[in-house]
């Protein structure tokens, strides 16, 4: 490889805008060129996308479900009830099921069938997420996947396989980061990742996150 190649995954820390920010910049103008959406539409779609659903409001749920024992109740009962009581939760319309991962149990969501995903609180699935190796692989070898995402558990933890439907989708509430105690909400969501969500990671360490 010449010297002056860059590798795939190698972005430019000196533009102004990520390598994704550029690529749906092009999309958008081409998209608008053709006449194929309106301008105003796209960006009403963009901003609810940053604003009212994607992994940032997930996390936002994960972070108080750690520092309110009640609210982590609620949510565990009925997530759907427990996020759209909230008046500083924007609503969601999927029926979500929240599970805990606990020292015993550790939680991994798949869709089977097709890519069924908590979009609300997720924003959009990741690639793999609809892949059929990591459909079927999940199911049949959940180690051998998180070992692949870069998760080692104890031994004794068992790993439950929860199948979401276009009914039912899952949230899963990774657990609390030792060292974190005092942390404020907008803290410990920084720490709550879109992989931990799905159950193919776990939150981030203290000093991977801010507080």
């Amino acid at each position: 490889m010449a010297a002056d190649d860059h590798h795939p995954h190698d972005h430019d820390h000196g533009s102004e805008l990520s390598e994704m920010q550029l690529r749906v910049r092009a999309l958008e103008s081409i998209l608008t060129e053709k006449g194929y959406v309106e301008p105003a539409a796209l960006d009403q779609i963009v901003e609810d996308f940053e604003t009212k659903i994607g992994p940032h409001i997930g996390a936002r749920i994960v972070a108080r479900a750690w520092l309110d024992p009640e609210f982590k109740r609620r949510l565990l009962a009925d997530a759907t009830e427990a996020i759209n009581a909230v008046a500083d939760l924007d609503p969601t319309s999927n029926h979500l099921i929240a599970v805990e991962n606990t020292p015993q149990v550790h939680n991994m969501v798949v869709c089977t069938l097709c890519s069924c995903y908590p979009a609300a609180v997720l924003g959009l699935p990741p690639v793999w997420y609809k892949s059929a190796p990591y459909r079927s692989r999940a199911v049949i070898d959940p180690k051998g996947v998180l070992a692949e995402f870069g998760v080692t558990l104890p031994p004794e933890t068992q790993i439950r396989i929860w199948d979401s439907t276009a009914e039912t989708r899952f949230l899963v509430v990774p657990m609390r980061p030792a060292g974190t105690e005092g942390w404020s909400e907008e803290g410990l969501a920084t720490l709550v990742s879109r992989d931990s969500m799905i159950g193919t990671g776990l939150a981030k360490l203290p000093t991977e996150g801010g507080r």
